[in-house]
C-alpha cells in the first residue's frame, strides 16, 4: 500500500490529509494561530492543582490554568507524580500535581487529564504511571516477541514502554537510541516540575502536523508534500532530527496556479465527509448520525437493482458498505460507541462473511478500533478510541 501525507492550509485551518493509494483516508484539521489551541494541546503536562473532588462519580476536577477544570478519572490513575502534597489522602483538594491532556475538550464536555503521562516516539511509547511493557498487536508474533525482549532490558518501578506499529522494520540501535531519549525528556521534566509554580506547562505538545508525520505508518510511505514555507521549515528541522530516513520523502510543493487542495480535490473530500449521506457504487447508501452519545451508521439498498438471489444481493451492498464504513470512520474520526445497522442477511454464514470483512477493514485503522459484538437486534457494536475531537468539530 502506497502511502502519501498532504499538508495544506485551507480556509482558517492547517489540513493534514493522509491518502492511502492515493484515496483521502484521514483528514486532521488544526487552527493556523496556534494561541489557545496550543495553550490546551493534546499531549501537552501541567502542574495542576485539584480543584475538587467528587466521590460519587470516582473523579476530581483538576485545574491546569486559572478557570481550567479538567476531568480526571481516580481509579484510572494510581500513581500520580505529586509536586505539593496537601494532606495525608490519596488525592486532596490543594494537590499539586503532574497531568497530561489525554482528551481535548468538546463542544460540551472538559479536556480530560491523567497522570499516566505519555512520551511517545515515532517506535515506542514511554508510560510513565503505567509499568507495563507491550508491544502493538498489529505487529507479528514474532517481532512482537523480539521487540518485547528488547524493551525487558528498560524495565523498571518508574515508567513502562509499549512498542509502536512503526517498530516493524525500525533497527535495534534506533530503538534503543529513541528510548534514550524519551527517558531523558521524562527525568529531566520529572527535575524541573518540583520547582515550577502551578499551572506551568512543563512540556509543550508537537504541532499536531507534527504529530501527524510521526504517527503515520512508515510502511509504504512515499512523500510528505507540503505548500507552506513555514510549515516545511518546521518539518524539514524535525525530520532532520528525528526522522532523517523520511527527510528525502519531504517534498515542497511550488505550483502556485494549482494548489494541492485543487489538485487533491479536498474541498470535494471535506463537504462529503460532513454529509449524512454516503453513496456507494451499488446504488447503496449509508445515513451517518453522529450523537452526543454514540455515532450511528445506517446501511440502506438504495438504488440497487438485484440482479442474483436476494441474499447474495444483499450481502454484496454489505460487503460494499463495511469497506466504506471502515473508511468514514477514520475519515470523520468518529469515537466512542458506533452503531451500524446493516441489511438483515438471513444466512448465518453470510453474516460470518460480513463480520470477518469489516474486521479485517476496521484492523487497518492506526487508531485502536474493535467490532464488540453484534446485539439481539442485529445491530453491530464498534468502539473507537477517543483521543481527538470529530472531524466536524474542527472545521
Amino acid at each position: 500500500m502506497e502511502r502519501k501525507v498532504i499538508i495544506t492550509k485551507w480556509k482558517d485551518k492547517i489540513v493534514t490529509s493522509v491518502l492511502e493509494d492515493d484515496e483521502v483516508m484521514e483528514l486532521h484539521c488544526s487552527n493556523q494561530n496556534s494561541g489557545q489551541e496550543m495553550v490546551h494541546a493534546l499531549g501537552n503536562v501541567y502542574v495542576g492543582r485539584v480543584r475538587n473532588i467528587v466521590p460519587n462519580i470516582g473523579a476530581a476536577f483538576i485545574e491546569i490554568a486559572p478557570g481550567c477544570e479538567c476531568y480526571y478519572a481516580i481509579a484510572q490513575n494510581e500513581m500520580p507524580v505529586f509536586t505539593h502534597k496537601i494532606g495525608k489522602k490519596p488525592l486532596c483538594i490543594g494537590d499539586e500535581l503532574l497531568v497530561q491532556i489525554s482528551r481535548e475538550a468538546s463542544k460540551t464536555k472538559v479536556p480530560t487529564v491523567t497522570s499516566k503521562l505519555e512520551f511517545a516516539g515515532r517506535n515506542v511509547v514511554l508510560t510513565v504511571g503505567n509499568l507495563r511493557i507491550g508491544t502493538s498487536t498489529k505487529l507479528e508474533k514474532e517481532r512482537r516477541s523480539e521487540l518485547k525482549t528488547l524493551l525487558e532490558a528498560y524495565q523498571n518501578k518508574r515508567f513502562g514502554l509499549v512498542a509502536r506499529t512503526n517498530a516493524k522494520d525500525s533497527s535495534e540501535e534506533e530503538i534503543r537510541n529513541e528510548i534514550e531519549k524519551l527517558i531523558a525528556e521524562f527525568e529531566e521534566i520529572e527535575a524541573i516540575a518540583q520547582s515550577r509554580t502551578c499551572f506551568t506547562c512543563v512540556r509543550q505538545a508537537p504541532k499536531a502536523y507534527i504529530t501527524d508525520v510521526r504517527n503515520i505508518y512508515g510502511e509504504g510511505l512515499q512523500e510528505i508534500k507540503v505548500e507552506d514555507p513555514d510549515i516545511y521549515e518546521e518539518l524539514k528541522q524535525y525530520l532532520q532530527k528525528e526522522q532523517p530516513q523520511n527527510l528525502e520523502k519531504l517534498l515542497y510543493y511550488t505550483e502556485p496556479s494549482y494548489s494541492l487542495t485543487k489538485l487533491y480535490s479536498l474541498d470535494s473530500v471535506i463537504e462529503k465527509a460532513l454529509k449524512e449521506r454516503v453513496w456507494l457504487k451499488s446504488g447503496g447508501y449509508l445515513v451517518i448520525q453522529q450523537t452526543e452519545a454514540l455515532a450511528v451508521i445506517d446501511v440502506n439498498s438504495g438504488k440497487y437493482v438485484a440482479k442474483k438471489k436476494e441474499d447474495e444481493s444483499y450481502l454484496k451492498v454489505n460487503l460494499e458498505a463495511a469497506k466504506e464504513a471502515a473508511k468514514q470512520i477514520r475519515l470523520r474520526n468518529l469515537s466512542g460507541i458506533i452503531i451500524v445497522d446493516f441489511i438483515n442477511l438471513e444466512r448465518k454464514g453470510d453474516t460470518q462473511i460480513l463480520l470477518k470483512q469489516l474486521k479485517e477493514y476496521l484492523a487497518r485503522d492506526p487508531i485502536q478500533t474493535t467490532l464488540v459484538d453484534v446485539t439481539k437486534l442485529h445491530l453491530i457494536e464498534i468502539t473507537r478510541k477517543k483521543v481527538r475531537k470529530m472531524l466536524y468539530e474542527t472545521v
